[in-house]
């Protein structure tokens, strides 16, 4: 899904190997759009799955941070108790962490 952008459009250029272009020309025609608007479909869809990625990423660094300031956890024992009791069903507050 492309997002409306305040900033304008600009071209650029990539060197797209012959096979890959073939079938980018291929696939274009079978879906009747042009190869600019898959081209543009794919770099977004990239683009959005490796911002969420990084995201989860630098969340992942901030907790352990965390851990390492405070030493703050929890066990996978206890983790999975609490995750066992949701699935099934249960309405409970999460464990409180220990050091």
């Amino acid at each position: 899904m492309q997002r409306p952008s305040p900033l304008p459009a600009l071209a650029t250029s990539i060197k797209i190997p012959g096979e890959l272009r073939e079938r980018l020309q291929n696939l274009a025609a079978s879906r009747q759009r042009t190869p600019h608007a898959l081209m543009i479909q794919a770099i977004e869809s990239f683009v959005s799955r490796e911002e969420k990625r990084e995201a989860w990423r630098q969340e992942g660094m901030a907790a352990w941070e965390e851990y390492r300031q405070t030493g703050l956890h929890l066990t996978n024992a206890e983790a999975k108790k609490w995750l066992a009791q949701l699935a099934e069903g249960n309405s409970v507050e999460p464990p409180k962490c220990h050091i």
